[in-house]
């Protein structure tokens, strides 16, 4: 039985300076994988390492390195499943969770599937994974890029003469942490009659599918989410069907502009195009084609099929990816 994986580090416009490592980042997650699969590992084992390994990439927008919302916080998506029994697990707007695709390897193996925000966290510490400050998940490029907007947008307050700019105000239980905390934590945001808008500015997930020695096919699926996201928004990382899915067919990872993903369903729309026929490469660029003409986002996936056929396509400018397959010496790298 043929095995292969493939993982991407998100879809957009990567400079030519940062091209190189972004393809290196793909590559050993790509390799941390594939020996997993090699020594007769599962896909979902392999595909939860993979992103595991781009999530603690500063280099990605998952993990450590995401981005942040634009009251200044952390909120990690992501999702996983396998392709024999439909088994799925994911979370959504999680905060101190340094590795959210084990938490949602972790609902996968619950009785849940999808658990979001402070649920998210204490079954976090239910699992017994300890939580993490935001500052270890916070890289100087992105607190960077956060401070910038928010200057702009007070000099655009000053500018309108507002009585009052918006302003956010974080309360958190003293307890935040604690498993036996009375009353959850809770956050409160306050914003202006007239809010200033700022302009989203679409950023990657990271992802990985693989087909395992048994047939297993697995994707799994990782994000920090859009740049300047407002608190709480959720794109299709953490949907099953939208950012990530796996049957018997094809297993699919998607990164990009979210809403346009959830609207399409476009992982499963492209794992039934192969359960129609079409080989892994034909089912990516057919998904992306109907993104194209169904709607203006921009993004890409990767997909792996059950004869090991690898696929990949995107109508962004670049999307960074490594794969490798049986027969091949080392992964295939680019952006």
């Amino acid at each position: 039985m043929p095995i292969a994986i493939v993982v991407h580090g998100g879809a957009g416009s990567i400079p030519d300076e940062r091209a190189a490592v972004a393809q290196a980042g793909c590559r050993e997650a790509a390799e941390l994988g594939w020996r997993i699969l090699e020594q007769g590992g599962s896909a979902l084992d392999a595909v939860e390492a993979a992103v595991r390994a781009l999530e603690d990439n500063p280099v990605y927008n998952a993990g450590t390195g995401a981005t942040l919302t634009q009251d200044g916080r952390i909120e990690l998506d992501a999702g996983i499943m396998e392709g024999r029994t439909l088994q799925v697990g994911a979370v959504a707007a999680v905060e101190g969770v340094k590795n959210p695709i084990t938490l949602a390897r972790r609902v996968l193996e619950s009785p849940h599937v999808l658990l979001v925000g402070h649920g998210a966290q204490q079954f976090a510490l239910e699992q017994g994974m300890p939580l993490c400050r935001t500052e270890d998940l916070l890289t100087d490029y992105q607190y960077r890029r956060w401070r910038e907007e928010r200057r702009k947008a007070v000099s655009q307050a000053d500018e309108d003469d507002e009585e009052e700019p918006p302003f956010y105000r974080l309360e958190v239980a003293t307890t935040m942490f604690a498993s036996d905390e009375e009353e959850p934590p809770y956050y409160r945001l306050q914003v202006g009659a007239t809010s200033i808008h700022l302009e989203e500015e679409r950023h990657g997930t990271v992802g990985a599918v693989a087909l395992d020695e048994s047939g297993l096919l697995a994707a799994a699926t990782s994000t920090g989410g859009i740049f300047q996201k407002y608190p709480g928004r959720v794109g299709d990382t953490p949907l099953v069907g939208c950012g990530f899915y796996a049957d018997e067919h094809a297993a699919v990872s998607c990164t990009g502009q979210g809403e346009d993903f959830v609207r399409l369903l476009l992982a499963r729309r492209a794992a039934d195009f192969v359960a129609l026929g079409a080989s892994a490469g034909v089912a990516a660029q057919a998904a992306i084609s109907v993104l194209s003409a169904k709607a203006s986002g921009k993004g890409g996936l990767i997909i792996v099929d059950a004869a090991g056929q690898v696929g990949l396509a995107h109508n962004s400018p670049q999307m960074a990816y490594a794969y490798r397959s049986s027969g091949m010496d080392q992964p295939v790298c680019g952006v």
